[in-house]
């Protein structure tokens, strides 16, 4: 049924819900493909089995690409295509979840802030990376020298960042007498909902104190945990989809069918029932988010810089050399694993053969590149947070170092074939001019270290922490990545 969905009225028709129960109680900041194959994805799903009209207004507010899809979205009706690839086949999806997609290029600014402070919305949901967020990796304190941030405290009604949006549309809603809406964060960030509650509430302080004091007695900011590999759509993976539902499709995309959403129930105007359809509401997703961001995501940084280095394009790629293999294995287990605290029955080596699984999928190719994206972002909460608690203990922590060391290789811009890399980071000018000054490994080492607002104070001052990454780094320059990655891999026993 949704293949002939899709191939008949991709560009034309709508569902039934779309014309007559959606109602855009979600405004959703950030329409990348993860969202469309995760948060609306489950939205869609609920609106298969039950009478919810819970539909998604999505907006991207960065130019270029962002603006290219909404026009794409719009020019088929809202619907794309989700392919789920499984190692034995794909299963194609139609999803229809969407009510509208706005842009500030087609409807302006004042369009998107107008759907913001409408009665109807209830969420304002965001998937806008780490460094949407404009907050420092050490402090977690929003960024107020953000130029963005800066740009949005002298133009308050003008806002440029996702941040800014919010910010604005409360404070119209407060002014306006409405009931606020709830601010749900689904990036992968560990305890998303303060990260986005600190943003928030340091821009609004920064504005007016009495709207900060409105927002932090009247907003919820629930955490939340999410999972689906979904590498960014590439020319072939348009391709298969195209092969398989008979019509191309510039929106659609292609992931894992593997999917979990573990969600802290705090919300302000209700929530749709997303646990009908698979995810899970709890008090608490502290324990499942560490769990991800340390296991798998720390796992797939760790696989994304010594693989490119090593000259795997995919992560696929990398699992199948035994070595990397082992060596990630023994990095959840021995060096991620330990470090967690989860609740009664969970079967941390169950997840972590999942995880290999997953990894291995050949049908999915995800990027190492696009992985190794933003580390300044991501290493504290993957690597760093671990090694520090390592380092209180007095555990080994090789592994996690080797990491670190392939973050510190692949940033210098030249793999070890001497070809250029494209290092996409906020910091990347920051590396090249620590590259360019510094010409010995240890120098080298010490200068990022140096970067506070990855390392913060405490690490760079711990001898041991410094002399296990110096190690580190200094045999990715000697030896290689795949024989510092062999060297250190050590078979897990279970």
């Amino acid at each position: 049924m949704e293949k002939n969905i899709a191939t008949e009225t991709l560009s034309v028709a709508r569902p039934e819900w779309q014309n007559t129960r959606l109602v855009s109680r979600i405004v959703h900041l950030g329409c990348g493909a993860f969202h469309r194959a995760h948060q609306a994805l489950f939205t869609h799903h609920l609106l298969e089995c039950s009478d919810s009209d819970w539909g998604i207004c999505e907006v991207n507010i960065r130019p270029g690409n962002g603006a290219r899809l909404i026009e794409s979205l719009k020019a088929q009706n809202l619907f794309y295509t989700v392919a789920e690839q499984g190692v034995t086949g794909i299963e194609l999806k139609i999803i229809g979840s969407m009510k509208e997609a706005l842009h500030p290029e087609f409807d302006g600014t004042e369009g998107i802030l107008a759907a913001m402070t409408r009665p109807e919305t209830a969420i304002v949901s965001m998937t806008i990376t780490e460094k949407g967020y404009c907050t420092s990796a050490a402090s977690g304190a929003l960024d107020l020298s953000h130029p963005l941030i800066q740009h949005d405290l002298s133009c308050p009604t003008q806002p440029e960042s996702a941040i800014g949006y919010v910010v604005e549309a409360l404070s119209r809603r407060r002014q306006q007498g409405k009931t606020a809406f709830t601010v749900l964060s689904c990036d992968n960030v560990r305890e998303n909902g303060h990260v986005a509650k600190a943003a928030v509430l340091g821009l609004a302080a920064a504005r007016d104190p009495l709207l900060a004091e409105w927002i932090e007695q009247h907003v919820t900011f629930p955490c939340t945990m999410v999972d689906r590999i979904v590498p960014a759509a590439t020319p072939e993976s348009l391709e298969l989809i195209a092969e398989q539902l008979g019509i191309f499709d510039p929106c659609g995309i292609a992931c894992e069918s593997f999917r979990q959403w573990v969600i802290e129930d705090n919300f302000v105007r209700g929530r749709p029932d997303w646990d009908r359809v698979g995810a899970q509401f709890v008090t608490d997703v502290t324990p499942f988010e560490i769990m991800k961001l340390r296991m798998l995501n720390g796992s797939h940084s760790f696989l994304a810089y010594l693989g490119y280095l090593a000259g795997y394009e995919t992560i696929a790629d990398t699992m199948d050399s035994p070595a990397y293999r082992t060596a990630v294995k023994a990095l959840m287990l021995q060096e991620q694993a330990v470090t967690l605290s989860m609740p009664y029955g969970t079967r941390l080596n169950d997840y972590a053969e999942l995880l290999i699984s997953r990894f291995a999928n050949p049908s999915l190719k995800h990027r190492t590149w696009q992985i190794a994206m933003d580390g300044s972002q991501k290493l504290p909460q993957r690597l760093l947070d671990p090694i520090r608690q390592h380092l209180a203990e007095g555990h080994d922590f090789s592994l996690l170092a080797l990491g670190i060391a392939g973050w510190m290789r692949y940033i210098s811009g030249v793999d070890e074939q001497g070809h250029s890399i494209e290092v996409v980071d906020p910091l990347v000018e920051q590396y090249q001019a620590i590259h360019q000054r510094y010409s010995s490994a240890e120098d080298r080492v010490q200068a990022l270290l140096g970067i506070d607002s990855i390392f913060g104070h405490d690490l760079p001052e711990n001898t041991l922490f410094v002399s296990t990454v110096m190690q580190a780094y200094i045999s990715l320059i000697q030896q290689g990545a795949r024989r510092a990655v062999e060297a250190l891999g050590k078979p897990v026993m279970c």
